[in-house]
């Protein structure tokens, strides 16, 4: 794991300064070295600069960046993990190729130069990667298929820049850093912004699954990937051979991930996944596996005591974290510099936490991040057949009329069939994908938004999933083509980044979605609690109180504190003179919602935070709000 950046740009261009600058803007993402590297294109007319930081987790010693190849045409900086770079590297070397290193990075570079684009569909890992090709003059930009790495890219006059953060790309000469309004729109109804959009007008993501070709003043952008789900159909229909193929594909992708010259462990929440995860890393070492748990000091908010037993059941070197409110307030500015954007869930501060204390004793933790997403875990899972179910039945003014009053008037503590009833009312596709994790309703972010409509059309891949899929299969290919990549995956890497380590998630390996693309629905949610084939497989190797016990989610006391130690915090962020987010938003909304809820009327956490977190973001970066 480590942080890149890169410059293509015209030769009267002096860039050296800033390239350096951007370089050690990511020294939090890679503390154990640091490299740069100037070259200019065969005719003259082209520059290229590259920077990057190090955290040496294989190879140690070896494979310092930018890395050369053996000819010298070849340099690349690279971020991320080929799991399976000694199978590569030992079919390249039958075809001849000769390595100085025992690393990933050598294998990526004689892999590029054996196969070209085709490379990708080798790869397993994660990885954002720019190549420099002295030969031809390009640079080549690439991102994981599922992007567990971040790419950013941004376009001035004469040079395009490329970063694995934000900051230093809105720190570089000539980048137009104005808040995108269309994004704040998004922000404010679906708690994150759909890529390759950011809250900065001149930067956007690199998508997933695509590399980036730039040669003198031509771009081309290719997607070499797409979701299993939008492509495959059933044919895995017996139950017990999808178990036995799940079981031997998931405890592979686990083995691969425990490929380190650094010590590892493993985040654990006492959840099914992240259980599972540690379960199977004990059978493939020598010493205990060290996990890492976080809590709060809040009565009834910490999950702890799952965590504890899971430890106990497998042996584990356990550490606990216990968060309070100064401890949670503390990183909470932090938090938004590293996301380059709001911080949209409060779990997310604790991540960082966790982060520093497991990084004094580790490098790299396996997760159990994605099983939801690839394999129907969340109630939206079993609910949206439903709802498309309903939508065929229910004439849409009736619901408007009848259903949708009496959802709005549901108290909180029904905030789940109120979220179902408000969905069922959507009949675009698009916007009842997005919604389902919007964290408040459409009514409310319309009362919020003080701007005009919205002036760009949604990125198709997200929603462009085969018409003969299953609703399912559908939101499954949603979830990882777009909430994925651009909420749960950037925000756990920048998180645990901030903290110098690294995250390797087994339910995101690209084998295991392939395969569980081939199962019918219900192998999927044909569990009360959804996770069908995890669940039966659980069942043989994890406690019972651990596979049967109600899913609740890693839930921060922040509707408490935000009535108690937070509540002055809250007004001055929210209600005071200076708050930028009352220009942007309705100030007496915001008032209402604050009064509500600090009078306990009503419980608007979700979004208090998210306003909250707005102003954070406005108060660090500043944006042009023209």
């Amino acid at each position: 794991m480590c942080g890149i950046f890169g410059f293509h740009a015209r030769s009267r261009l002096s860039l050296d300064a800033e390239l350096n600058t951007a370089t050690d803007l990511l020294a939090h993402r890679g503390p154990d070295g640091r490299g740069t590297f100037t070259a200019r294109s065969p005719d003259g007319d082209w520059q290229v600069g590259l920077g990057h930081r190090r955290l040496s987790i294989v190879d140690i010693e070896g494979s310092p960046q930018p890395m050369h190849s053996h000819d010298g045409r070849y340099t690349i900086v690279y971020n991320g993990e080929i799991y399976n770079y000694i199978e590569l590297r030992a079919e390249l070397m039958e075809r001849g190729h000769r390595f100085a290193t025992q690393g990933d990075t050598e294998v990526l570079i004689e892999a590029w130069r054996a196969w070209g684009e085709e490379c990708f569909s080798r790869f397993n890992g994660m990885f954002a990667f720019l190549l420099w090709d002295s030969h031809t003059g390009r640079l080549i930009a690439a991102r994981d298929p599922f992007g567990k790495k971040p790419l950013f890219v941004a376009r001035a006059e004469g040079v395009h820049a490329f970063a694995s953060e934000i900051e230093p790309l809105r720190r570089f000469p000539g980048i137009n850093d104005r808040l995108d309004r269309d994004s704040l729109r998004e922000y404010l109804s679906y708690r994150y912004v759909p890529g390759p959009a950011t809250f900065f007008r001149g930067i956007a993501k690199v998508p997933p699954g695509t590399f980036m070709v730039l040669d003198g003043d031509k771009v081309s952008t290719t997607r070499y990937f797409t979701t299993p789900f939008s492509r495959s159909t059933p044919d895995v229909t017996d139950f017990d051979e999808a178990l036995r193929l799940f079981s031997a594909q998931l405890d592979e992708a686990v083995q691969l991930r425990l490929r380190s010259d650094a010590p590892f462990g493993a985040y654990l929440s006492g959840g099914l996944d992240s259980s599972m995860i540690v379960a199977l890393m004990s059978r493939h070492v020598s010493k205990p596996v060290s996990t890492f748990s976080v809590g709060f000091d809040v009565p009834g908010s910490s999950e702890l005591p799952y965590a504890a037993q899971v430890a106990k059941a497998f042996g584990t070197d356990h550490h606990e974290l216990s968060v309070g409110l100064n401890d949670f307030t503390s990183v909470w500015e932090e938090a938004v510099l590293r996301r380059g954007a709001p911080v949209a869930e409060p779990s997310d501060l604790p991540v960082l936490l966790l982060s520093r204390m497991a990084s004094r004793s580790v490098k790299m933790v396996l997760t159990g991040e994605g099983a939801d997403e690839l394999l129907g875990g969340y109630p939206k899972h079993r609910a949206e057949p439903w709802v498309a179910m309903y939508q065929r039945l229910m004439p849409g003014f009736l619901h408007d009329a009848i259903i949708a009053p009496g959802a709005r008037a549901l108290p909180y503590s029904l905030r789940r069939v109120k979220t179902v009833a408000g969905v069922a009312g959507i009949r675009d596709y698009q916007a009842r994908m997005v919604a389902w994790f919007g964290g408040g309703d459409a009514d409310l972010a319309e009362a919020l938004y003080r701007g005009s409509p919205a002036s760009r059309l949604p990125d198709p891949l997200p929603f462009d999933a085969a018409g003969a899929a299953s609703p399912l299969k559908r939101m499954l290919h949603f979830d990882q083509t777009s909430w994925l990549p651009d909420n749960l995956l950037e925000r756990g890497d920048r998180m645990m980044m901030a903290g110098s380590i690294e995250g390797r998630m087994p339910f995101m390996d690209v084998k295991l979605a392939e395969l569980v693309a081939r199962f019918p629905d219900a192998f999927l949610t044909g569990a009360p609690k959804g996770k069908r084939v995890l669940r039966v497989l659980a069942a043989r190797m994890l406690p019972e109180a651990i596979v049967t016990r109600k899913k609740v989610g890693f839930r921060v006391p922040v509707e408490q504190w935000f009535r108690t130690g937070m509540a002055d915090q809250m007004r001055d962020l929210l209600q005071s003179g200076d708050s930028t987010v009352r220009q942007v938003c309705e100030p007496r909304e915001i008032d209402r919602l604050m009064a509500e809820h600090i009078g306990g009327v009503q419980n608007h956490e979700k979004v208090l935070w998210a306003l909250a977190n707005l102003e954070q973001f406005f108060r660090i970066f500043r944006p042009t709000l023209a």
